[in-house]
């Protein structure tokens, strides 16, 4: 890891109020420690309700934490900000916008000329390979070229720190390897401090620098587990598949079996 610190969370506490007051409040994530490297490739895994969404909204500044303290840049994190992107699982592009301009889109925001902002967006969109789709509607491409178009669009922001929630859980088997094997490059041209949130563990120790392993409140943080494997991986190296035993049996039980089986298919699948 990195000398330098991208992100850190001291004993983060974030509690979601319920209809009944403190008697049904939600405790989302409970003392979460962790630190981040500039530069590192950090996945987060664990069970459906664990706060994987959450540790991605807090970081981004979409939410405030109930208790503790998140920095980013050395800087308090209390709103988003230009440092962080966020790519989602389901796009979240404009349908009524181009691939053109829902790249230029968050460039205009920033205060960009139009043109500036349509050749940085036109270039972006070259790299990942939808040069011949700038002016097609999202409706008309396909999920993972969608994918492209937010990762497009990440890429022109420039920021610190990407972070990913499951981008590539609704894809099909090949165009989210492809779409991985994307990533990565990006990332390693970039420089970008990625957290990547994925159910699939497989993916997790493929892409990651480190695997962090959540668990459900009062659990929380059950294990930080370093990926030391060298780049570029090989999904034909069984050293992932020693590590993605190693940590299964580090997780015990704290997967449900629906998690545990899909990361076990997804990495037959990806690795072989």
């Amino acid at each position: 890891m990195s000398t330098e610190i991208a992100f850190e969370l001291r004993q983060v506490r974030k509690v979601f109020p319920g209809r009944g007051g403190r008697r049904d409040a939600v405790v989302a994530l409970d003392r979460l420690d962790l630190v981040v490297g500039v530069g590192e490739f950090v996945a987060v895994v664990g069970p459906s309700g664990c706060g994987k969404t959450t540790l991605i909204d807090l970081i981004a500044g979409f939410t405030r934490p109930t208790e503790g303290s998140i920095t980013a840049g050395g800087q308090p994190v209390r709103s988003p900000g230009p440092d962080r992107v966020v790519v989602f699982q389901d796009h979240a592009v404009f349908p009524w916008y181009t691939a053109l301009e829902n790249v230029a889109y968050g460039l205009r925001r920033q205060g960009m000329g139009r043109d500036r902002a349509r050749q940085c967006a036109r270039e972006a969109l070259n790299r990942m390979g939808l040069g011949k789709f700038v002016h097609a509607y999202p409706g008309t491409l396909s999920g993972g070229m969608r994918q492209r178009v937010a990762l497009a669009r990440a890429l022109v922001l420039k920021p610190d720190i990407l972070l990913l929630d499951e981008p590539f859980a609704a894809l099909d088997a090949v165009t989210r390897v492809r779409l991985q094997d994307e990533l990565v490059m990006l990332w390693q041209d970039c420089g970008w401090t990625v957290l990547f949130v994925t159910h699939n563990l497989a993916e997790a120790i493929y892409l990651a620098d480190r695997v962090v392993v959540l668990d459900r409140p009062p659990t929380g943080l059950r294990k930080i587990k370093p990926i030391v494997l060298p780049r570029p991986r090989r999904r034909s190296d069984a050293r992932l598949g020693e590590h993605a035993e190693h940590l299964k049996v580090l997780m015990g039980g704290c997967f449900d079996n629906a998690d545990s089986e899909e990361s076990v298919s997804a990495q037959h699948d990806n690795l072989g």
